[in-house]
């Protein structure tokens, strides 16, 4: 569970829930989470919603195919060492990337879009992205 501890609500909660792990004496992993902004995960929602009309994929193979593999491979795709399997590739989560590496794959997102004929919006054309909104919320259980 994420907690906000800059809220007051979510510091109580944790707290709360932090007292309960520590009377049960679990173990846990304290992790300081420094992540991209809202708004980016909201804004890259709508962009992989343009690339999959556009191509008529799902937006899980625009996000990992497109976006992580062809787009960005160097923030995304990792050689690791498998015990089992050797040496695999694996694809980075989004949510690992900082705001300014999201800033950046985004960036890229939209050059390789125009590449292709296809336009995506900036993040400061609201209206834009609302008529984006309305069309894939239309057309969400196919994406």
């Amino acid at each position: 569970m994420l907690y906000n501890l800059s809220n007051d609500l979510d510091r109580e909660r944790a707290a709360v829930r932090w007292q309960s792990l520590v009377s049960k004496g679990a173990m846990v992993d304290l992790t300081e989470h420094k992540r991209r902004t809202l708004s980016q995960n909201a804004y890259l929602h709508l962009l992989l919603g343009v690339l999959a009309m556009e191509f008529g994929e799902r937006m899980e193979y625009c996000k990992s195919v497109i976006f992580k593999r062809v787009v960005n491979p160097e923030l995304f795709v990792q050689r690791v060492n498998d015990r089992f399997a050797g040496e695999t590739e694996v694809l980075r989560s989004s949510r690992d990337l900082t705001t300014e590496e999201m800033t950046t794959a985004i960036d890229r997102l939209k050059v390789w879009a125009s590449e292709q004929g296809i336009y995506l919006p900036d993040a400061g054309e609201d209206d834009k992205l609302r008529q984006i909104e309305w069309q894939i919320a239309k057309v969400r259980d196919f994406l």
